[in-house]
């Protein structure tokens, strides 16, 4: 099972970082050919666009794996661990029900342009080719989400749980 994490660990720090930096690579390959060549490429901002939310949709379980989520924890600093552990308890609940419907929905959303045939604009682009990131992030938010959930249930003190 440790073999299973790494290997899904390395997969989600490459994907996001791969779309992420490769849409920020052609945002400044799109700047350098509209100001420096005066040629500008109307397919680079749309490619881009999407490289960069592709990137930031896969480091939603990143950021969750590495506590990287904003946090309030005023509160949650006053309470007592039996207290902790159970709040700890009901927000991985409520990340997994949101996920739940987040997956249902978006996957509604993908079906929905698929049927239709939607395009993007300037490329072509099959909507449903960029909108199916939101079910794929989505399911691998929840697989992070049900991860600490089992690790609060067990007591398994392996992350800190102030920024639940």
């Amino acid at each position: 099972m440790k073999n299973l994490n790494k290997y899904w660990t390395l997969l989600e720090d490459i994907l996001t970082g791969v779309f992420f930096v490769s849409g920020l690579g052609l945002i400044f390959y799109g700047v350098l050919m509209r100001y420096v060549f005066n040629n500008p490429k109307p397919w680079v901002e749309e490619i881009s666009m999407y490289s960069v939310i592709w990137g930031i949709l896969f480091g939603l379980s990143v950021a969750l794996r590495n506590d990287h989520h904003i946090a309030i924890d005023l509160l949650y600093d006053v309470l007592s661990p039996k207290l902790k552990r159970l709040m700890n308890i009901f927000a991985n609940l409520v990340g997994i029900l949101f996920c739940i419907f987040f997956i249902y929905y978006s996957f509604n959303l993908v079906s929905s342009t698929h049927k239709t045939g939607m395009v993007s604009l300037t490329v072509g682009i099959p909507m449903w080719i960029i909108y199916v990131i939101l079910p794929i992030s989505g399911t691998l938010f929840l697989i992070r989400f049900i991860e600490r959930f089992i690790q609060t249930v067990r007591k398994v003190d392996n992350y800190d749980h102030s920024s639940i």
